[in-house]
């Protein structure tokens, strides 16, 4: 299915401007571990790399308000005062300011628009922006890490060109509010979020509950995972839920925001998946697209917060099941003398966490039995099943 498939890699070195603070945990050092473990593997190629352009005013404005806007251009100069832009979220503990913002972030938002703007004009079959999957900005505030919203954006621009119907996918362990919000009362843009529950972790949102409003009402799903969930009832709710919806919403595209902090070595999450997951996620979309909407599919990257041990992994088993490459079972010796230096922790030799490395949950049925409950409302009165 993969070999003959076309692919984008959207990157610019610049992204890695998208940075906060030195001590931050949105650390855009991971894109260079990541981008540097698929050239040791020789499976991105020179004719793959698209560079990105940034987002333009009017571009942003589709779903960002311009107050705000100008807001992030004022908090984006040498001198600006963080204390002065709280209303806008900014100047945060989570969404620090810093020197160049908006470009940063524009740049980003653009890298999203082209990569879907490439899958939809039929010139590409896949894309990927890793740098993407700025999930919780809302349209006049910055809120956990995301300034702008390059995946509304980036929705914004299909439906407006090619008046598209599209299937956005979120698998970060944080829920994807921001793009939820923005697309509420919109029947063309299905929203599908997995995640931690949001009783013990931010942003608190993405219960049941929140099924869309208006003639949006039922286009917004969302499965709060219990605390604790491992790899075995996580794909089962993603594939329990995915195939029978998107197989009956029938997107023109799909997008998936492939956050990888639902592992248990994640510092900031408290769930227990490992890497098994980011080899199977790819995998059910890889075929979905190519049932349901002639292999369009664009990736962003997302949450991901063990930079050294999960994100570089997660995210060039995703590259290569887009791409149809075949992975090694062990890791490049190579990159592994070269990181080792600067980790924090033992890299690890393999792409897939041995079965034995983590022991079992405790409360482990009774945290299936929960989560299968979740997945059986989540589907009860989706309006197009």
């Amino acid at each position: 299915m993969s070999a003959g498939d076309k692919c984008a890699f959207v990157y610019s070195d610049a992204y890695t401007q998208y940075k906060f603070a030195e001590d931050h945990p949105f650390n855009p050092k991971r894109l260079e571990i990541t981008l540097d473990l698929m050239r040791t593997l020789q499976i991105l190629e020179p004719e793959q790399l698209i560079t990105p352009r940034p987002a333009t005013d009017e571009e942003l404005a589709r779903v960002h308000d311009t107050r705000y806007l100008d807001a992030v251009k004022r908090a984006s100069v040498a001198g600006a005062d963080p204390d002065t832009f709280g209303a806008w979220g900014l100047g945060t503990e989570d969404t620090p300011i810093f020197l160049n913002m908006h470009q940063a972030t524009s740049l980003i938002s653009g890298g999203t628009l082209l990569a879907c703007e490439l899958v939809m004009s039929g010139q590409y079959d896949h894309a990927m922006n890793i740098a993407g999957g700025l999930h919780h900005a809302h349209r006049a505030q910055a809120s956990g890490f995301c300034v702008y919203s390059d995946i509304g954006v980036a929705i914004a621009h299909l439906k407006e060109k090619y008046g598209a119907r599209v299937a956005y996918i979120d698998t970060d362990a944080h829920h994807g509010d921001g793009v939820q919000w923005l697309f509420y009362e919109d029947p063309d843009v299905l929203t599908i979020s997995f995640h931690e529950t949001g009783k013990y972790l931010y942003p608190g949102t993405g219960d049941l509950t929140e099924r869309g409003e208006g003639r949006g009402y039922g286009y917004s799903l969302n499965v709060p995972l219990e605390a604790f969930t491992e790899d075995d009832s996580w794909m089962n709710a993603v594939h329990s839920l995915l195939t029978p919806v998107l197989q009956a919403f029938k997107p023109d595209i799909i997008i998936h925001q492939n956050g990888c902090d639902a592992h248990r070595y994640d510092p900031l999450t408290h769930l227990s998946a490992t890497t098994r997951i980011y080899h199977d996620m790819p995998k059910l979309t890889h075929k979905l697209a190519h049932e349901i909407c002639e292999g369009r599919w664009v990736a962003v990257g997302g949450g991901g917060y063990d930079i050294w041990r999960v994100v570089p992994r997660a995210w060039t088993m995703l590259w290569a099941e887009m791409c149809g490459a075949e992975l090694p079972e062990q890791l490049p010796e190579s990159w592994l003398n070269k990181w080792q230096p600067a980790s924090p922790h033992p890299l690890p030799t393999t792409f897939l966490d041995p079965s034995d490395l983590f022991e079992p949950i405790p409360r482990r049925r009774e945290i299936e039995e929960k989560n299968e409950i979740t997945v059986r409302r989540a589907l009860m009165g989706t309006p197009f099943l």
